[in-house]
């Protein structure tokens, strides 16, 4: 099942669930790509991650892209893309002081994003899935629809400041092109986790995908993000186990399994150390 909701200002929402699809293009917008349930796997710039339901890709107009779906059960995909005019008027009135706007001098400044995943949680989550729904029940007004994307952008912007331009500042580095160089391999370090958390991943492969030394991976990525790789790690696999328990009605060996962890009563302690329950309780409780 698919369909594609295209505005008079070009602005485009593809929503699609398929068990099965590969798709290979330029993509001549800006696009935030969803995934409600299961994954997608993507490649941007010939670099691979996987987007899962709590992460969302964000891809620039003009890169190389390409998706892959194969899954047992449908992926549901949600994909938003900008118009240009639509994207450079909200990237200037975002970026420039209420005088400056005032004054209606007017650029055609695009915006150049940080091609990577960011977390689907809190208003963007909400705005997100409150818009699919109403366009699932056959939503047409073009007004309407373009205030929900309008919060999208706004949304991504706030994230944006909180997981890229508040991390910047975290570093110790004096030289800002420094920073940023530093902040986009660690950016990859944390792609590369995210996409392969169910894996038996090490120190030294999250590092040489960031291009950087293992010691200095530890270093940055503490300071950045102030928990360690393997503790990103292990609360992503705890989140992602506490969803399965939550949605699916696999068996708790299964979901061990799943997110990558290889004993279950290690799992068992972490889960009850984080979320002050066991996970069979949780499941009974999400259930009842």
């Amino acid at each position: 099942m698919r369909y594609v909701k295209e505005l008079s200002n070009r602005n485009k929402i593809v929503s699609e669930s398929t068990c099965e699809a590969l798709y290979e293009q330029q993509n001549d917008a800006y696009t935030i790509k969803f995934v409600f349930n299961g994954a997608e796997t993507c490649e941007i710039n010939k670099r691979k991650l996987n987007i899962y339901p709590d992460t969302f890709a964000v891809v620039n107009a003009g890169s190389n892209f390409s998706s892959k779906i194969d899954s047992i059960n449908p992926v549901n995909t949600f994909a938003v893309s900008f118009g240009q005019n639509f994207i450079s008027d909200f990237h200037h009135s975002f970026s420039h002081s209420e005088e400056s706007l005032l004054d209606g001098k007017k650029t055609d400044e695009m915006p150049g994003f940080m091609e990577s995943l960011y977390p689907f949680a809190g208003d963007m989550r909400f705005n997100v899935l409150h818009l699919k729904s109403q366009l699932d029940k056959g939503l047409k007004d073009e007004m309407l629809i373009n205030e929900y994307l309008y919060h999208c952008l706004l949304n991504y912007y706030k994230i944006y400041d909180k997981e890229v331009v508040q991390k910047l500042d975290k570093l110790s580095f004096i030289k800002t092109k420094t920073r940023q160089e530093v902040l986009k391999r660690l950016t990859l370090a944390k792609e590369y986790i995210s996409s392969n958390y169910n894996q038996n991943i090490t120190l030294e492969q999250i590092a040489e995908q960031a291009c950087l030394s293992v010691n200095h991976l530890l270093r940055t990525f503490k300071e950045a993000y102030e928990i360690s790789p393997y503790q990103f790690l292990m609360q992503l696999r705890l989140n992602r186990a506490k969803k399965l328990l939550q949605t699916t009605s696999y068996s708790l060996n299964e979901i061990v399994g799943l997110v990558g962890f290889e004993c279950p009563s290690s799992f068992i302690r972490l889960f009850k150390h984080t979320f002050n329950i066991t996970p069979l309780k949780y499941k009974k409780s999400r259930l009842n």
